[in-house]
């Protein structure tokens, strides 16, 4: 089966500067996205967008560089408004943007653990905040799946394997009495996934096998390339992929998560505790 032209696609990709992300950017890019591509500062997402255009070819109209440094939340709200501005209408969300944990805790300026921030609420807070230009609320996507045809939005969240490792600290979510930069990943990751499940959006969470990327040391072996990685994303991207909400992949099969990401009770107590952590009220 030949991939599907996605020309009518607007997709933002968190991270995409380089590993998964860049190369979700590219193939999407490829089959006629216009791609939205997220970078740290506006000269990291430059400089991505000019690769892609020199090396992939890409039409430079069908990218967009888009930046908030992920540790500092107010930077995420000010992305967050200009894509809404420039997009009104956003098809995909991929929430691919990570970090190791350090060895050392490390709050941010915000105050929470920077593991945390980065991968998990900078995310929630991005999501939260692009639901109008996400939406098909859910009894219009209901609605939608009667008929048949695809409701439009939905989010990507780029998990790990390393979610069925984690427990979600409640009373102590920064770590700050007992710190390992493995279960700090983990959480957020777990976080991540449960996320997915929230019935605010249409989305779903996907493990995209070990990598050659920047986190390939948390798994200790050696890696699948990034594009090959990418490719499981991208999959899930297209609208001719049905998908369910809260649907987590482990490459392109659907299995079931960890215990947690499945319970309603966590899901609203992640949401809970998110919009705490973010300043967002819902």
């Amino acid at each position: 089966m030949s991939a599907s032209d996605l020309s009518s696609r607007t997709v933002l990709v968190t991270g995409a500067t380089s590993g998964i992300g860049f190369e979700t950017a590219r193939q999407l890019a490829e089959r006629g996205a216009t791609v939205l591509v997220h970078g740290r500062t506006a000269e990291d997402a430059q400089a991505a967008t000019d690769k892609l255009v020199a090396t992939a070819g890409i039409d430079a109209g069908q990218l967009c560089g888009v930046a908030a440094d992920f540790t500092r939340l107010e930077e995420v709200e000010a992305m967050a408004r200009r894509v809404v501005a420039g997009h009104p209408h956003l098809d995909v969300l991929v929430n691919n943007a990570g970090i190791a944990a350090p060895e050392r805790h490390t709050l941010t300026a915000d105050g929470n653990e920077i593991a945390l921030q980065v991968n998990f609420l900078a995310h929630y807070l991005l999501t939260c905040l692009l639901e109008p230009a996400l939406t098909m609320g859910s009894p219009l996507l209901e609605r939608s799946r009667e008929l048949g045809d695809d409701p439009g939005g939905r989010v990507v969240n780029v998990s790990s394997s390393l979610h069925r490792t984690a427990s979600i600290q409640w009373s102590d979510p920064q770590r700050a009495r007992r710190y390992s930069r493995l279960a700090a990943y983990a959480q957020s990751q777990l976080a991540l996934t449960v996320f997915a499940a929230d019935p605010r959006v249409t989305a779903v969470s996907v493990h995209p096998g070990a990598c050659e990327t920047d986190l390939l040391s948390l798994y200790a072996m050696s890696g699948v390339s990034a594009a090959e990685g990418a490719a499981h994303v991208v999959r899930l991207c297209d609208p001719a992929t049905e998908i369910v909400n809260g649907a987590y992949y482990d490459r392109d099969q659907r299995v079931e998560p960890a215990q947690a990401a499945t319970e309603d009770r966590t899901v609203k107590r992640l949401s809970k505790l998110a919009d705490q952590l973010t300043g967002h009220h819902t």
